[in-house]
């Protein structure tokens, strides 16, 4: 066979639809070019991005199972990309890895649920949304008439859709993963279709059940409740108020498409940090609130306790048993954003300290025999800075 032109260098991208089942070499890599591989939108930053202060680092050793740990060891057994941590307003520790620089953007995974579930409060401030027990299809008219037809904003936040969906990572053929493969497709209307097709499995309000597709339902509604984008708005309501450095984006479902609120967004390690303190400042910046007066506790109060035997290991390693408003809780208050392959950001805001770790865990088919408890070892180190710090509550 004759060549048709001659051979020029390229390069080559992993397989987006792919994008929850890639090798540990893959996620390494590909966790950190998320805008090649799907449609985007980007969240602007301001003009005048804010410095970042900073305290003395702290230091940080601990111990698992009586095996001493110090912060080097730490990120090679978590496979760490960033590690950020801040304490009453400063940076104390900064850390990168796996060749990232701080101004790279790193995919969120789903930890962009919980900022996304922020931005709810923003619209009942500014009075674009009424109220979370407004009904979907207030919103969304396209999904009268399916399972979603009863189900209101809070049931998304809460996870409690009643929907039947299968967030099974690792089977190509499971809901999470149809839509994974709509977004790399860049499918029009190809998440919202999945969607209206997914049948009901319980009354909206009455059993918790993790679904990434409700977050997706929960950025359209921001969108058309704000007659904005959900990249517009999160850049006018916060990215510029709280002075992020960078530019962020959020994945679309398509080409100039609606924004996936529940995943894969980019945003670099010190402007998660700023979101952090957002959200410790319970959403009030340079004086101006934000977010409603209350909404942070609201957010923060158990909206369902998380079954036993729907915590996998890394959520009870990290003491984690209830959920809110898309926030994982713990019973000593702390509350965290999770995302998939270890994105992590802690928060515990009575001491005012935040923790972000952007890693990479591998996929269930390619870890070992001895594979490290990772999230242990993360809950370990969260556990040494907060004594060090003299929050030694958090436990």
């Amino acid at each position: 066979m004759q060549p048709t032109h001659t051979a020029q260098p390229s390069v080559h991208l992993p397989q987006a639809e792919n994008f929850l089942l890639w090798p540990p070499c893959l996620q390494s890599y590909g966790y950190r070019i998320v805008d090649q591989l799907f449609a985007t939108r980007t969240i602007a930053k301001g003009s005048h991005p804010k410095p970042f202060p900073r305290a003395k680092e702290v230091e940080v050793d601990y111990a698992i199972d009586y095996a001493p740990r110090n912060l080097n060891r730490f990120m090679d057994i978590n496979n760490v990309a960033g590690l950020l941590v801040m304490h009453r307003g400063s940076i104390i520790l900064e850390r990168y890895g796996l060749g990232l620089q701080p101004q790279d953007r790193w995919s969120t995974m789903s930890t962009v649920k919980s900022m996304t579930a922020m931005l709810v409060g923003a619209a009942i401030q500014d009075g674009s949304i009424a109220s979370i027990d407004d009904p979907v299809t207030h919103y969304i008219p396209a999904l009268k008439g399916c399972s979603y037809d009863v189900v209101t904003i809070r049931h998304l936040l809460t996870m409690s859709s009643g929907i039947a969906w299968v967030e099974d990572y690792t089977d190509k053929q499971s809901d999470v993963n149809q839509y994974s493969k709509s977004l790399a497709d860049k499918v029009p209307g190809g998440v919202l279709q999945l969607l209206r097709a997914c049948p009901r499995a319980h009354l909206p309000g009455t059993v918790w059940h993790y679904n990434t597709g409700d977050t997706y339902l929960l950025g359209a509604v921001l969108s058309a409740a704000t007659n904005r984008t959900l990249a517009d708005y999160m850049s006018e309501r916060i990215w510029q108020p709280c002075g992020m450095e960078f530019d962020g984006f959020y994945t679309l479902e398509s080409d100039d498409g609606q924004e996936i609120g529940g995943s894969r967004a980019g945003m670099t390690l010190r402007d998660i940090g700023r979101f952090a303190q957002f959200v410790i400042d319970q959403g009030v910046v340079d004086g101006k609130r934000i977010l409603p007066d209350g909404w942070v506790d609201q957010a923060c109060r158990p909206a369902f306790v998380i079954p036993q035997d729907l915590l996998s290991s890394h959520r009870s390693a990290l003491g984690l048993n209830a959920y809110g408003y898309s926030w994982w809780l713990r019973d000593d208050k702390a509350m965290l954003a999770m995302g998939h392959s270890g994105q992590r950001i802690f928060i515990d805001r009575d001491a005012q300290l935040a923790v972000i770790q952007l890693a990479v865990y591998p996929e269930p088919r390619y870890a070992s025999e001895n594979e490290p408890d990772r999230d242990r070892e993360l809950n370990a180190l969260i556990n040494a800075i907060a004594r060090e710090v003299g929050a030694g509550h958090v436990g």
